[in-house]
């Protein structure tokens, strides 16, 4: 694998464009990836070239903020393998990560596995303090986030309301203009979020509980393990038309499907234990 990071090294250049959520970022992302000289742009999970979704699915597309933070991250396996590959062949290249600081831009070329960037271009560059206090008060105010991309590429690949287009007058190096689509997300919070492990067991219990022949949910255990969670779950079980074996493995697959619809964070395993058994 280092061997593999050195070569993509070598053909691909990287810098980032940084800035506080709600500054403007996605609005200014193709002018700046002009004068950065960049011929991709990494958007909130996207990649993004001349305009188009080349490869990737937009964070902005998530029903929670969780699952939000974690595809801009390329936290989940199959998303980041994609977008690594799609690299792979489109070495030699330039690109630009678009992240909310310096470390978020570093982490995201770490996951991909980008060289480090040669530029960090900060928001405060291009943008006035009056413009980023106009570009927050809208963010938050209206819930609106710019993506840099068209409004069909964007009706195509994102679950939440379309708000408007927005069309930029400049001209990049090779002769196109701007054009941007104002979307509305499904979640509509900001700031952190923090789910109580107590919340998680509750959850974990009552998925438990609705399952035929759990007469009982004895004890419940959760365990962080590498940004994701481990569940161990001990239940009394009443002997009827389904063996123990295929609760057990009904009871694991409903919690961790229910834990990742309903929260948004990855299960690495549940670990389903019959401890009591009624006749």
């Amino acid at each position: 694998m280092a061997e593999e990071r050195e070569r993509i090294n070598d053909k691909i250049t990287t810098s980032a464009f940084v800035g506080a959520a709600g500054t403007g970022k996605s609005q200014r992302a193709q002018l700046v990836a002009s004068l950065v000289d960049a011929d991709y742009i990494i958007d909130d999970g996207l990649v993004i070239y001349k305009g188009s979704i080349v490869c990737g699915k937009s964070a902005k597309s998530e029903r929670n903020q969780v699952s939000a933070i974690r595809r801009a991250l390329f936290e989940f396996e199959e998303h980041r393998q994609a977008v690594i590959s799609f690299f792979k062949s489109a070495a030699p290249a330039s690109v630009m990560v678009i992240a909310t600081s310096d470390g978020m831009a570093l982490k995201i070329l770490r996951r991909l596995r980008l060289p480090a960037p040669s530029q960090i271009v900060h928001i405060e560059d291009v943008a006035t303090p009056e413009e980023i206090v106009k570009a927050r008060r809208e963010r938050f105010k209206k819930g609106q986030h710019v993506i840099p991309v068209s409004h069909v590429l964007v009706r195509k690949n994102f679950a939440g309301k379309l708000v408007g287009q927005l069309r930029v007058f400049w001209k990049s190096k090779d002769k196109r203009e701007g054009e941007k689509t104002i979307v509305r997300p499904p979640f509509s919070f900001y700031g952190d979020v923090h789910i109580e492990p107590e919340a998680i067991k509750e959850l974990v219990s009552f998925i438990a509980g609705r399952t035929a022949q759990i007469v009982k949910v004895n004890e419940v255990g959760v365990t962080p393990q590498e940004d994701a969670l481990r569940i161990e779950i001990k239940l009394a079980v009443k002997l009827g038309d389904k063996k123990l074996i295929e609760i057990a493995s009904l009871v694991k697959r409903r919690i961790a499907v229910s834990l990742r619809y309903f929260t948004g964070l990855d299960v690495k395993s549940v670990d389903v234990i019959i401890s009591e058994v009624q006749v």
